[in-house]
């Protein structure tokens, strides 16, 4: 975790400090390197978006440990207070438990391959998406317009890294799709997917909207690990 910088003495004072493009500028630039770094890292967002595909980051054992954990205990998948609309998010999600050893396990290994200090990360999820289930196109940043940016700004601000791990192959279906990159990523068990939310300028992304197709035969499982510019908390003061 060393070298992660979240100095903004790089000038500018911006309109909302937990959304500081100079921070996330920054820890995009550190995340980025990184992953190019990594010889298990295959680019997939070009100039357009810093996307990357890292094969096999998980084996088969891991993964359908973690596919028994979340389909322990789930429940329907949420959306922000004042952004939910009927069928556009339809799966279900667990939330790990802190200090459980195989979440550990997880949480330590998407940290090491991002760089990114774990008390900036969310709670991880894990979601299941059975046939005919979806969650349409979206972006995972956050607008500070919407009514629920004042919970989340108190809560670590603006997202910047999302990593997600597809934990089993799926029949047919349950591709991310990225209209804006042209790209569409099919689930293959043992992967992690990550990118980041902001663009090069530490400002939201707008190639970044994508969706979790429909499911056609099958169910898919992945787990999602979202990251926020600062130390994220769960209990507001």
């Amino acid at each position: 975790m060393n070298g992660f910088v979240i100095s903004t003495r790089f000038g500018g004072t911006p309109a909302d400090p937990k959304e500081d493009p100079v921070k996330l500028a920054l820890i995009g630039a550190q995340v980025r390197a990184r992953l190019r770094a990594d010889p298990r890292a295959e680019d997939l967002g070009g100039d357009k978006a810093d996307m990357f595909l890292l094969r096999d980051f998980f084996t088969a054992d891991e993964c359908a440990r973690l596919v028994r954990i979340i389909d322990k205990k789930i429940g329907p998948s949420t959306l922000f207070e004042g952004t939910q609309r009927d069928g556009f998010r339809t799966s279900s999600t667990h939330y790990f438990e802190q200090g459980d050893s195989a979440t550990r396990a997880l949480e330590k290994r998407i940290d090491a391959a991002t760089g990114i200090p774990h008390q900036h990360a969310e709670v991880t999820q894990g979601q299941r998406y059975e046939a005919g289930q979806q969650f349409k196109h979206h972006y995972d940043y956050f607008f500070a317009s919407e009514p629920y940016w004042q919970q989340e700004r108190r809560r670590g601000g603006q997202r910047t890294w999302t990593a997600m791990l597809f934990l089993n192959d799926v029949e047919e279906g349950g591709e991310t799709d990225w209209p804006e990159l042209d790209l569409s990523v099919k689930p293959v068990a043992g992967a992690l997917l990550t990118w980041n939310n902001m663009g090069r300028d530490g400002r939201p992304n707008r190639n970044t909207l994508h969706a979790g197709t429909p499911v056609v035969k099958g169910v898919k499982h992945v787990v999602t690990q979202w990251y926020r510019q600062d130390p994220w908390t769960l209990h507001l003061s």
